[in-house]
């Protein structure tokens, strides 16, 4: 009776460590190849123009702490597509003005509000995963001893196995000429301190027509690298951009 009594405990310890890093497992697999997705809050519309006007002035910012560049990329780019980038603006039919507002690893679904709330948005706030625990009783202490093992050999697959999805929110605004008097309005909302803000109401009478939107660039695989996802993401985003073009 009681080698029976052993015997059912060891095959119930077994399969709770086999259960365990079943999570592990699916995500090794279902995440090995990398995945990169970029998405465009709004859609952008321009002109087609002539040969004469198809030129180009990119400026590029990168406002978070890490090291990324995509003015070589961009500018690769749009001359593959018959663009001609100069340093002058005064000699550019476009302006391509970009932001690289946040790169980090991310929820998908944090992301994906980022790229919601569209261009000019806030990029505060944290990642919407949140932890559960559970807890569970059992009759038998030994039982309950070898669950407890196999949750710590799941937890442990699980460390060793990461989901890592990088996110980059990039807000981008196309500048395009016009002979046409367009007029441009901005409002801003200054905060000072918690109780009061400032409103400032710019109006300015020109020849350049303004489109703005927001583009997420998502690169997905088990145990991602940030140097690893860095072409991805900036192949995603400057071939959004040029794609206007």
């Amino acid at each position: 009776m009681k080698r029976n009594k052993t015997t059912l405990i060891g095959l119930a310890l077994a399969s709770v460590m086999a259960l365990s890093g079943c999570s592990a497992v699916t995500t090794a697999v279902k995440k090995r190849n990398l995945e990169v997705q970029t998405q465009m809050s709004e859609t952008v519309w321009l002109d087609p123009v002539g040969a004469d006007k198809r030129t180009v002035f990119v400026q590029v910012r990168n406002t978070t702490d890490k090291p990324i560049d995509i003015m070589d990329a961009l500018s690769t780019k749009l001359s593959n597509k018959g663009y001609r980038v100069v340093q002058d603006p005064d000699a550019a039919h476009y302006w391509v003005q970009t932001n690289i507002l946040k790169l980090d690893k991310m929820d998908l679904r944090e992301a994906q509000g980022f790229l919601s709330s569209g261009y000019g948005a806030g990029i505060s706030g944290a990642a919407l995963g949140a932890l559960t625990t559970g807890a569970f009783t059992s009759h038998n202490n030994t039982l309950a001893a070898g669950g407890l093992i196999g949750a710590t050999v799941g937890l442990v697959a699980d460390a060793m196995v990461e989901d890592v999805n990088y996110a980059m929110i990039t807000d981008v605004q196309i500048v395009e000429k016009t002979d046409q008097q367009v007029q441009t309005t901005e409002q801003a909302n200054i905060k000072s301190g918690s109780s009061s803000s400032t409103q400032t109401t710019l109006t300015t009478l020109d020849n350049k027509k303004r489109f703005q939107t927001r583009i997420l660039s998502n690169a997905n695989q088990v145990n991602l690298e940030f140097e690893e996802a860095k072409p991805a993401l900036v192949d995603g985003l400057t071939t959004s951009i040029s794609g206007v073009f």
